[in-house]
């Protein structure tokens, strides 16, 4: 079972395999919402979205390779599994270097995909989990005043006390003061937790 958040969307032409698949995820306990082209489902897609896409490769008109690209232009982390045919193949690792999650080629085994779903509903979960902790310490970056966002980018970039309270002309105490908040707010407790934060929102 996923989490109840997660979304398989099925996104093929062949009216055959969307049904195909639906019944597979479903008996699976998967959420299923299936689109017949790229363009219907670029319509109803929303940033929030949550789950992995499963991606026909050909398609008329928006083949999956263009919305992959399109995807990826908007942001969007979705990971994606594309279904390949074998003249395909090459394409396919091509995606997998742009960024795609995995390719599956036809024909497939049912547990051969329900192994690449799960692996990909997985990465879709430490994605929200990096989101989640990115948007938290934004909102503490927030929080602080702006003389402690200098002092704060100055120990990251490896400035000792004397040369901050030098460059910021104010004093050793003030400094040492101001460090002591940042760390505090920020939810650290040493210099290297400090480092490792700020540069994960870079």
């Amino acid at each position: 079972m996923s989490d109840p958040s997660q979304t398989i969307y099925v996104v093929d032409d062949d009216e055959a395999m969307r049904d195909s698949l639906t019944w597979l995820l479903e008996g699976e306990g998967y959420r299923v919402v299936c689109f017949d082209s790229a363009e219907h489902f670029l319509l109803a897609r929303r940033d929030e979205m949550r789950g992995c896409l499963v991606l026909d490769v050909r398609m008329p008109e928006m083949s999956g390779l263009e919305l992959h690209e399109k995807l990826d232009s908007l942001g969007s982390q979705l990971p994606i599994i594309f279904v390949t045919g074998h003249g395909d193949v090459p394409m396919a690792v091509n995606a997998l270097q742009r960024g795609a999650c995995d390719f599956i080629e036809k024909p497939f085994s049912d547990e051969d995909l329900l192994s690449r779903i799960r692996r990909a509903l997985e990465l879709d979960c430490e994605l929200a989990a990096q989101r989640e902790r990115s948007h938290a310490l934004s909102h503490r970056i927030e929080q602080l005043t702006q003389r402690e966002r200098e002092v704060m980018q100055l120990v990251v970039a490896g400035k000792l006390n004397k040369q901050i309270a030098d460059e910021l002309a104010i004093s050793m105490k003030t400094v040492e003061a101001h460090r002591a908040r940042v760390m505090e707010k920020m939810g650290v407790r040493t210099l290297a937790e400090l480092v490792k934060a700020v540069m994960s929102l870079s």
